[in-house]
């Protein structure tokens, strides 16, 4: 499997924290890669594909360390792929540079209803919106309340274009349930966000890869009998052999 910036993140911040985060499930003896229980590990079925876009995770505070999050699953799937830990008062340096290199379009994934000057926001064709060069898809990455924290508390993403995507159906992760249904995980809205700069494989890929982690996430909370079938996994492993779906 590939290691990514996500997991480069995870180990950092375990190295220097002075005491254990206990999210639910942590007595579950967990694979530190994909945060599925041993038991039902994925990552021997990593996705290895190629696309022509850039992915930058802002990270809130503990997201990092909670197993259900789905941020680094776009890193799974997206090849070129950022982690930086969001701080208020200290930004990365790194990712201020990633934001100001001229080889990439930044793009804030972000809904348009809280964005108050409109002409940030990209319409029409997103992948011509960048002139060329590579999109460089920036996602929030934390709870809802914890993205718009992000979002309005973070001056250098003022001035980036916004891509709002607006889902046509609820969101289908069951693990953490946001106030708002309409409010996605963050692999469900990157795959929707893939779709609109034509990174059509990457975003089947990463549709399926979720299902396929959603599924193995619930088999490691079960208590009692569960279905070991893993129709999700087995849809994923099909597809990723280039052949129909289950």
């Amino acid at each position: 499997m590939r290691v990514h910036a996500f997991h480069h993140l995870y180990q950092y911040r375990l190295d220097n924290s002075t005491k254990p985060f206990n999210a639910r499930g942590c007595k579950v003896q967990r694979c530190q890669y994909c945060q599925v229980s041993s038991k039902y590990c994925i990552c021997e079925h990593q996705p290895s594909i190629e696309s022509d876009v850039a992915v930058m995770l802002i990270v809130s505070e503990n997201e990092v360390f909670k197993p259900s999050n789905t941020g680094r699953l776009i890193l799974d799937t997206v090849k070129e792929g950022y982690a930086y830990q969001w701080n208020r008062t200290e930004p990365d340096k790194a990712m201020l540079a990633l934001l100001e290199d001229s080889q990439y379009q930044p793009i804030l994934v972000f809904p348009d209803e809280y964005i108050d000057d409109k002409s940030r926001l990209v319409l029409g064709d997103a992948r011509e919106f960048c002139s060329g060069k590579k999109p460089l898809l920036i996602f929030l990455d934390g709870s809802w309340r914890e993205a718009r924290r992000i979002f309005r508390k973070s001056p250098y993403l003022d001035s980036l274009p916004v891509l709002s995507i607006s889902p046509s159906t609820l969101s289908r992760y069951m693990m953490r349930r946001s106030d708002n249904e309409q409010h996605l995980a963050t692999a469900e809205v990157a795959s929707l966000v893939l779709d609109e700069v034509k990174e059509h494989n990457a975003a089947q890929t990463l549709h399926y890869w979720f299902e396929a982690f959603k599924e193995s996430y619930m088999l490691s909370k079960s208590r009692g009998k569960v279905d070991e079938q893993r129709i999700a996994l087995k849809n994923f492993i099909t597809m990723s052999q280039n052949e129909s779906p289950l």
